[in-house]
């Protein structure tokens, strides 16, 4: 991997990984300036790289491979039959996008994790934490919103860049649980990248042996990263 990078890029120490249980994680993390725009975040998005706040990386564990990129060819998403029911179901709700950060979205992503994370890495919600993970002064950020009426009901924070769209995090009113916003909001956000022209929506990795990370190869056609080289997703 790293010689095919010509920059500078440092190894974290080793710690316990947040999805598999006996599993070590290290991560490459990314140091040169120079990538740290949406040029140079897109071309290392190819490579299997990710963004944390500021911060981007890639997993790199002495042991384990577990963790495969994945992303969706927007322009030619076709919604499976569930999906397509889904959509259906959400009809009435209101898409809108906001550049900036609005007052609604932290008591939103508080509840969220306070009701359905409160057994993770990311409980007790904190507001440094939130500005931390979501937030980088060099993205162009968008913020796309789902709203029942007048109520914010999700939030999908969305790194937008030349030729594709990255899907950072999904927070939503945990009483909407019923209606999978989750995966509602990423079919919102392969639509809003095949409205814009762009190639790809990133989604980040699919771990098949954690059941909170192996939803991601639902939303076809997609590719996923495997010695370097993405391939097509086969639908079986």
């Amino acid at each position: 991997m790293t010689q095919h990078l010509p920059i500078k890029i440092g190894l974290s120490q080793r710690f316990p990984c947040s999805y598999l249980a006996a599993q070590e994680e290290q991560l490459l993390v990314i140091l040169d300036p120079v990538c740290y725009s949406p040029n140079g975040f897109e071309a290392l998005l190819k490579q299997g790289f990710r963004r944390s706040g500021e911060q981007i990386y890639r997993p790199h564990c002495p042991s384990c491979n577990a963790c495969q990129a994945v992303r969706v060819l927007a322009p030619h998403y076709t919604p499976s039959r569930s999906q397509k029911r889904l959509i259906a179901k959400a009809k009435e709700f209101q898409v809108r996008i906001s550049k900036r950060e609005q007052a609604e979205y932290y008591p939103l992503y508080e509840r969220y994790i306070n009701v359905r994370h409160s057994d993770g890495t990311m409980f007790p919600p904190q507001r440094s934490q939130f500005d931390s993970f979501l937030f980088c002064h060099w993205m162009d950020i968008n913020f796309i919103e789902l709203w029942d009426r007048d109520k914010l009901i999700a939030v999908a924070v969305t790194d937008v860049m030349a030729n594709s769209l990255s899907a950072i995090y999904t927070f939503f009113d945990p009483d909407y649980e019923h209606l999978s916003l989750g995966s509602l909001m990423i079919i919102k956000q392969i639509q809003l990248a095949a409205h814009w022209g762009k190639a790809y929506l990133y989604l980040g990795y699919q771990i098949d042996e954690c059941r909170k990370m192996r939803y991601k190869l639902q939303y076809l056609p997609a590719q996923q990263l495997r010695n370097n080289l993405w391939e097509d997703v086969i639908c079986l």
